[in-house]
């Protein structure tokens, strides 16, 4: 495993928290909150001369960074760039440890939402801000990676190459700069449009910034404690409900839709996880006596990963919403979960292997969501890997945060929630959980598996298997 490849594209991935950084001094500037400035200042700085510094150590060498080398990059990237995060969560003045800062900003990154902030409303606005950024950040990086990375053939556990995409040939190097163009242009303005709705549906610049952010990172982070002190009537709840749809849905739809494409039919995954939500809102809906807005924003930030609600649900109802955080969105969206589109290849594959059983010289049609694409076994074993890491990290999980305050309930919640990138909120029937008085191996614990749930599992398989079985 060569490091010095890698560093060229960690440089670059430090100056995004530059602009980052940036921005926070100028609000802080305009909106005169002096009392912190000079931590995003030190970002801005440090981030840039790590940045550039990294970025000339590894320029002559870019162009040679293997598939192995890439996936250590994603690790290498979410742990560094955490660390600027945090800065300024440390030196906020509200008392936070090194560990809890590192903690936050991880959870920031990830889009998963745990906090250790017991009083959101009272923190500064630039620190409101810095949080939601986080989490835009990270959204960015993910879909950045979905496409340069985990689209390569070697490494198809994302199973990215059955969600169409406009890349002919995927490489690092050649193709990062159109790329990340084009992901930041979709995506930047894709966030305007939320925000543009949510400003026009009443709520206030900051909330209204924050929240586009929150949504459409798939993320957890709020401007305020509770997300009715936001959403406010009916219109602001259907804004809430269109920005979750857009961050579950394939992301290179939006841009066939707005370039007039005639490519629309390669998204079948997309009407299938329209579909899933119509169902279980319909089904939640008649079931119980609730606003039907409320129980759609309900199903699409649990199937969306984003976890955040208006109202509570009942208490029997909560384990039905968790398991609809391991579906996730569409495959190349913001969002974690094990995926509508692995499920939907095991229950597949299961029925053709009972209809072999049955008629055992019949052609079975092995095509996925009646696209051209079809299903082989490989992309079974993928997926049933998957689930079975999933468990193995959920039974590890659950184990070390038995040994904390939570009993065996809220651990294996808390476990599924984290390895789906959600946050705990009431709608999953948990009590609160305050994370800044978890012990310090439980928040290291998370951290880890924060990451590990965006990246997956499979892909620290791969590289130790690349480094101690190169033959």
């Amino acid at each position: 495993m060569r490091i010095k490849p890698c560093l060229y594209f960690l440089g670059l991935s430090c100056f995004p928290i530059s602009i980052m950084a940036l921005m926070n001094i100028f609000y802080s500037f305009y909106f005169d909150y002096l009392t912190s400035i000079e931590s995003y200042a030190g970002v801005f700085f440090l981030s840039s001369l790590i940045g550039f510094v990294l970025f000339k150590i590894g320029k002559k060498e870019q162009q040679s960074i293997s598939i192995y080398e890439q996936i250590f990059l994603i690790f290498l990237i979410y742990f560094t760039i955490s660390f600027f995060i945090q800065i300024p969560i440390y030196f906020s003045g509200y008392n936070i440890s090194f560990i809890d800062a590192y903690f936050e900003s991880i959870s920031g990154l990830t889009g998963t939402g745990f906090t250790i902030f017991k009083n959101i409303k009272y923190l500064d606005p630039p620190l409101i801000l810095w949080r939601s950024s986080s989490q835009w950040i990270g959204g960015f990086y993910f879909l950045i990676f979905l496409v340069l990375i985990f689209s390569n053939k070697q490494v198809n556990f994302k199973l990215v190459d059955f969600s169409f995409n406009l890349e002919k040939k995927i490489n690092l190097s050649p193709n990062l700069r159109s790329v990340t163009t084009r992901i930041l242009l979709i995506y930047s303005l894709l966030t305007i449009f939320i925000f543009s709705f949510f400003l026009i549906s009443g709520i206030r610049i900051l909330d209204s910034l924050s929240l586009a952010m929150t949504v459409i990172s798939s993320g957890g982070f709020l401007p305020t404690d509770s997300l009715s002190e936001i959403i406010e009537n009916n219109f602001q709840s259907t804004v809430l409900c269109i920005g979750f749809l857009i961050s579950i849905l394939n992301f290179y739809l939006f841009y066939n839709v707005v370039f007039a494409r005639d490519n629309l039919k390669k998204h079948n995954e997309d009407l299938y996880i329209v579909g899933t939500v119509l169902v279980f809102s319909m089904i939640f809906y008649f079931t119980n006596n609730l606003n039907f807005t409320s129980v759609l924003i309900n199903i699409l930030s649990s199937i969306g990963n984003s976890g955040i609600s208006i109202i509570a649900v009942p208490e029997n109802f909560g384990l039905y919403f968790i398991i609809l955080t391991l579906i996730g969105g569409s495959v190349l969206s913001t969002t974690s979960g094990i995926k509508l589109l692995r499920i939907y290849i095991l229950i597949k594959a299961f029925f053709m292997e009972i209809y072999k059983l049955v008629q055992p010289n019949v052609v079975l049609n092995n095509q996925i969501m009646f696209s051209e694409k079809k299903i082989n076994n490989e992309n079974i074993k993928i997926s049933f890997l998957v689930f079975i890491l999933f468990f193995l990290s959920l039974f590890i999980l659950s184990s070390i945060l038995l040994v904390d305050y939570l009993d065996f309930e809220n651990s294996f919640k808390l476990s599924i929630l984290t390895l789906t990138n959600t946050v705990s909120s009431n709608i999953y029937g948990m009590d609160k959980v305050w994370f800044a008085d978890l012990f310090t191996f439980s928040k290291i614990s998370l951290i880890i598996f924060m990451v590990i749930a965006k990246v997956e599992l499979v892909s620290i398989f791969i590289l130790v298997q690349r480094i101690f079985f190169k033959n």
